[in-house]
């Protein structure tokens, strides 16, 4: 039988909180810093991304693995979230918003310095989570775009050094 939200204590309700929320960021450093295919470890064995404005869909951990391990090599993005707001439903269950707004190139060479550009993309991810065997996972997660755009492809740098005139 399960608990109502009602039935958790304070403490329990922060460390749920606390543990959605690192969810959340271990998500987004994952797919910025270098480990995207490894998201897909974050999610419910059955755990859902999806983007319904185009009617994306992924499910399952395979086919999230190779969804988000699909990223071009040469991209470069981070992604700044804030507000999250995460509200424990139940021991065992939670939903949180998370407002990002997405800078995002494609071309990148490591170590390159890049002027400042506009994000690609501003929304807000909608995450249902689950608690299973004691770890808290994303069952859903649901991509809202309401400012979006095609990643830039930058042209690679000019070696000025290279003696060509």
């Amino acid at each position: 039988m399960a608990m109502d939200a009602e039935a958790l204590t304070p403490i329990d309700r922060l460390l749920a909180e606390r543990a959605c929320e690192r969810l959340i960021l271990t998500f987004i450093h994952r797919l910025d810093l270098g480990r995207p295919s490894s998201v897909a470890d974050l999610f419910t064995p059955d755990g859902v991304w999806e983007w319904p404005y185009d009617g994306r869909r992924v499910q399952g951990r395979e086919a999230l693995r190779d969804y988000f391990g699909s990223r071009p090599a040469d991209r470069l993005s981070r992604r700044m979230c804030t507000n999250i707001l995460v509200t424990v439903d139940s021991p065992s269950t939670a939903t949180a918003t998370t407002y990002l707004a997405t800078y995002r190139v494609d071309g990148y060479a490591e170590g390159a310095l890049l002027p400042p550009r506009l994000p690609a993309n501003i929304g807000h991810y909608e995450d249902t989570f689950h608690r299973m065997k004691g770890s808290w996972l994303l069952a859903r997660r649901t991509l809202v775009l309401p400012f979006g755009g095609p990643t830039e492809r930058i042209s690679p740098p000019r070696d000025v050094d290279s003696g060509e005139t």
